[in-house]
């Protein structure tokens, strides 16, 4: 049981540069980096209770949240912290259900409706009310862009959803029909979510501390993408190429993060998007070594610990499988340790924390 702050094998000092380094493919670390999509909330304050890392800090004090996220963030062993424009989503229809994780979310589980959405016809199009990127607050950013330790960056958020926020505002269902029997209908929600984009990547040009950028958007299942590889060429991956331009003239390195089965359009990605990195990798759909393989010589390959293994296995496997991974990956840099998706509040707080110390060997 990780229960004392001298159970992690090694201390590890942040080092932004050295992890940019890494995310660039510039040759081989001096030590594993790390990275992760998000811990859930609910892993954060067991780990913060546990360690006591938010001692010295009063829950009531200015800026709690994001000096808790540095200290969490430092202890942890990351070069970063991740932060963006407050959460807005687009509003949609969701379905909620009771949660039985350990550390379970409070107001349980939150799903996507896959039959409906706000947009399912012209008239709905007509008056759904859009958000405007430059009227959201930015109080979060400014703090972190002043106050974030040297040794650390910003990874921030294009919040280019582009599938996601199609199967959001009109339901996956009406989408796939949509596709068919209207897809002017698509396209012009295509277009309103890139004026979104476009305006949030402006947004976040100001800050110079942001290194990177995540384009969050599960495009895949198992086996294959989950509409046509030449409907994605034509009303998504625009959009992520576009939110890729905006942050490699900013400088900025481009994270994708998308779940299943994408051989189809990786050649579309890697060419025609300009990713500079993969994330989301499941053993039944591709182990991330293989990923890097393949694909290591162009992109870097980010995470790839499959969560149901993480999960369900013990810690003397665990251990195996985190070398296994940095036997095939470190080489060469283009590989940051973390799980194949996200520390969800499902995984066993000690199983992360495991991976973790085994990485900093």
């Amino acid at each position: 049981m990780f229960d004392r702050f001298d159970r992690f094998a090694k201390s590890i000092q942040p080092d932004a540069e050295a992890f940019l380094a890494c995310l660039r493919r510039e040759g081989t670390p001096r030590r594993t980096h790390f990275l992760e999509l998000f811990l859930d909330e609910e892993v954060k304050n067991e780990l913060c209770r546990r360690f006591d890392i938010t001692s010295g800090l009063r829950p009531d004090e200015p800026f709690f949240a994001e000096k808790r996220e540095i200290a969490l963030q430092r202890f942890l062993g990351y070069d970063y912290v991740k932060a963006k424009l407050p959460v807005w989503w687009l509003a949609r229809t969701p379905r909620a259900t009771g949660d039985t994780a350990a550390l379970p979310h409070a107001g349980g589980r939150r799903f996507m409706d896959e039959h409906r959405g706000p947009i399912m016809s012209w008239e709905d199009f007509e008056r759904y009310d859009w958000p405007d990127p430059a009227k959201v607050p930015d109080e979060s950013l400014a703090w972190y862009e002043a106050n974030l330790p040297d040794d650390m960056c910003l990874v921030s958020d294009s919040y280019a959803y582009v599938f996601e926020f199609l199967c959001a505002l009109m339901g996956y269902e009406t989408l796939c029909f949509a596709l068919f029997e209207q897809r002017d209908l698509v396209a012009a929600v295509a277009e309103r979510l890139a004026e979104v984009v476009r305006g949030t990547m402006a947004r976040l040009a100001q800050y110079r501390r942001i290194r990177a950028v995540w384009g969050m958007d599960d495009m895949g299942f198992r086996t294959g993408t989950l509409i046509s590889p030449a409907d994605l060429r034509e009303f998504v991956l625009p959009i992520h190429r576009m939110a890729a331009e905006m942050a490699h003239q900013a400088g900025w390195l481009y994270l994708l993060h998308s779940c299943g089965n994408l051989r189809e359009i990786m050649p579309d990605l890697i060419d025609d998007v300009g990713i500079d990195a993969r994330h989301s990798f499941e053993d039944a759909i591709e182990p991330v070594a293989d990923a890097k393989a393949r694909y290591g010589r162009r992109i870097a390959l980010l995470g790839g610990i499959d969560v149901d293994f993480l999960c369900r296995r013990d810690e003397p496997a665990i251990r195996r499988r985190v070398r296994q991974t940095l036997d095939a990956c470190h080489s060469g840099g283009g590989y940051c340790l973390g799980t194949g998706n996200s520390v969800a509040n499902y995984v066993p707080v000690d199983h992360y924390l495991i991976m973790l110390d085994e990485g900093r060997k």
